[in-house]
């Protein structure tokens, strides 16, 4: 069997992404998701998505985390999707598109990539934390010296133990300035710190604006991976017109054989 892949990454969050609009790609093969995710004896990617038609709208957008399990939204990815569908000339600059949590509008202007995520109006509002679901459901944390903080073992322990088997992403906060903020985060399926995360600064916008320490309606959240951005419409009953901004870059092109 041979694979035609492409490598992208949006702020360090890497994907595998291949074309399926033939429907040739086995979709149930977990272990082949997870071989070609692995850094060690595969291409390397946070994950694998596919690009497959879609009668009523651009195209769509299958997610797998890195363990080669099928998964929720992810934000990043769905970013590099819309680079990858206009590469292919499905798109031109923009698009909208299906995913797992309903259907994306997009739009390329100077290689940042714009991507509309899913209305949020639920809140778990705790004394330490907040938790909110953006397409992937995450656990947003206000911390001190984030550089220094044990992101990998404390995010572990928050994922397991607080949201069991499912479990959740776990965002760790570091506000810098009003609409400025440090981001560090735990991803379940990748089981380990990501460089970025789409859907998770996605949540922490929000949770900030929601816990009144973000005042503007919009943000700048500095990953490890580089900077995003995340503007917003709030309202009585929640958060509207969200969009996440960033740049989706294709890394290299190659053939997966087996």
């Amino acid at each position: 069997m041979k694979l035609t892949f492409y490598k992208y990454q949006g702020t360090g969050n890497d994907f595998v992404i291949l074309d399926n609009r033939d429907l040739t790609f086995p979709k149930d093969d977990t272990q082949l998701v997870a071989s070609m995710c692995d850094r060690k004896f595969g291409i390397g990617a946070d994950g694998l998505i596919l690009l497959e038609e879609d009668v009523a709208s651009d195209f769509k957008m299958v997610y797998y985390n890195a363990d080669g399990n099928q998964s929720s939204m992810c934000g990043n990815g769905g970013r590099c999707i819309v680079d990858f569908a206009r590469s292919l000339g499905i798109i031109s600059n923009e698009t909208e598109f299906i995913a797992t949590d309903g259907l994306h509008e997009a739009h390329i202007n100077d290689e940042i990539v714009s991507l509309k995520m899913i209305d949020v109006s639920d809140f778990k509002i705790s004394e330490n934390f907040i938790f909110l679901n953006t397409g992937s459901p995450h656990h947003v944390q206000l911390v001190k010296e984030l550089d220094d903080f044990d992101v990998k073992n404390k995010g572990k322990d928050i994922r397991c133990n607080v949201y069991g088997e499912a479990g959740a992403n776990v965002n760790f906060v570091e506000q810098i300035s009003n609409d400025v903020f440090k981001v560090r985060t735990y991803e379940r399926g990748v089981e380990d710190e990501t460089l970025s995360c789409g859907t998770g600064v996605t949540a922490v916008a929000l949770a900030l604006h929601k816990m009144n320490k973000l005042q503007e309606h919009k943000a700048s959240l500095l990953t490890p991976g580089g900077t995003l951005r995340v503007r917003f419409t709030p309202g009585n009953t929640g958060y509207k017109n969200v969009f996440l901004e960033g740049p989706a870059t294709m890394v290299f092109k190659g053939i997966w054989e087996q």
